[in-house]
């Protein structure tokens, strides 16, 4: 086998199930490395007393939540497959999206990374799966609602590309949704592994920034389909989530762009950020 794949665990419950029961009915096979964080709801013991004598299965166990980042590291430095898929626990790959994702990978030599068509539990295209490199404008627009106009003015895009834009095909863009992503190992080990100083969020987006720096670039793949269960561990923590996000968005910036930025810009950034962060911080607490 040619992919293995990591899938880190934190309280997924069911779904985590759920995401190795279909990956293993995949139509291109794969090795799964199943991370768990120290969960406390059973879902990695309870998914090791169904799969744990499988052949292409494995478990690692932390007694402490490393974080996103390490826990992917830790397992991405030891592979030696030519591909690597990060899938969320609460994912469910289409039975062809595998395979779809890596075909598009062979047919595009600058390709480090390929992305799914990302949709929910109703079938609707998360906002996330296929994404512009967040900027001050570009976030502006999107906090705005002037997104909207895009359409009609190229300037007034946001950060997510909308689906009256063009995704039927196979397609380069800046960022996808790091819920389903297939890395090319050799891109991966080039530009380094994913930052650890993300706590949670940002470190998809941080390592297709560092992809496209080096010369390579992401794929959006629409023919690959995932349905993602988003949020069970996330709403039983949500505000250190909610924290999380945003921090991660002030790092991303602070890393990438508030160099070239003049003071009243980056000022303005950093005060945005923990701005959005205090007006939804709120309505996480009423989803859960």
């Amino acid at each position: 086998m040619d992919i293995s794949t990591i899938i880190v665990n934190y309280n997924a419950g069911e779904t985590l199930q759920q995401c190795v029961k279909a990956l293993l009915k995949s139509r291109e096979p794969t090795t799964i490395t199943v991370v768990d964080n120290a969960s406390s709801d059973g879902s990695a013991v309870s998914l090791q007393s169904f799969y744990g004598n499988h052949p292409n299965v494995e478990f690692l166990f932390n007694s402490s939540n490393l974080g996103f980042a390490p826990a992917v590291n830790a397992v991405a430095r030891e592979a030696n497959t030519d591909w690597i898929l990060i899938l969320n626990p609460d994912c469910i790959l289409g039975r062809d999206a595998l395979s779809r994702l890596k075909a598009a990978l062979e047919n595009d030599d600058r390709a480090g990374l390929a992305g799914a068509a990302v949709n929910d539990e109703y079938g609707q295209l998360q906002r996330a799966t296929v994404r512009r490199f967040p900027d001050p404008w570009r976030s502006l627009m999107t906090a705005s609602g002037l997104w909207r106009l895009g359409r009609w003015v190229p300037a007034f895009h946001g950060v997510e590309i909308q689906p009256a834009e063009n995704l039927e095909d196979t397609q380069i863009c800046d960022a996808v949704s790091g819920a389903c992503m297939l890395l090319r190992r050799s891109a991966l080990e080039e530009v380094g592994y994913l930052d650890e100083a993300y706590a949670m969020h940002c470190e998809d987006l941080d390592l297709m920034y560092r992809l496209k720096q080096k010369g390579w670039h992401c794929l959006y793949v629409p023919t690959a389909e995932c349905v993602h269960m988003q949020g069970l561990s996330s709403r039983s923590r949500p505000t250190w989530v909610h924290f999380q996000k945003h921090r991660g968005m002030a790092r991303f910036f602070r890393k990438f762009q508030a160099e070239t930025k003049p003071f009243p810009v980056r000022w303005l950034v950093y005060a945005g950020i923990w701005l959005r962060f205090m007006i939804l911080w709120p309505q996480t607490l009423i989803k859960r």
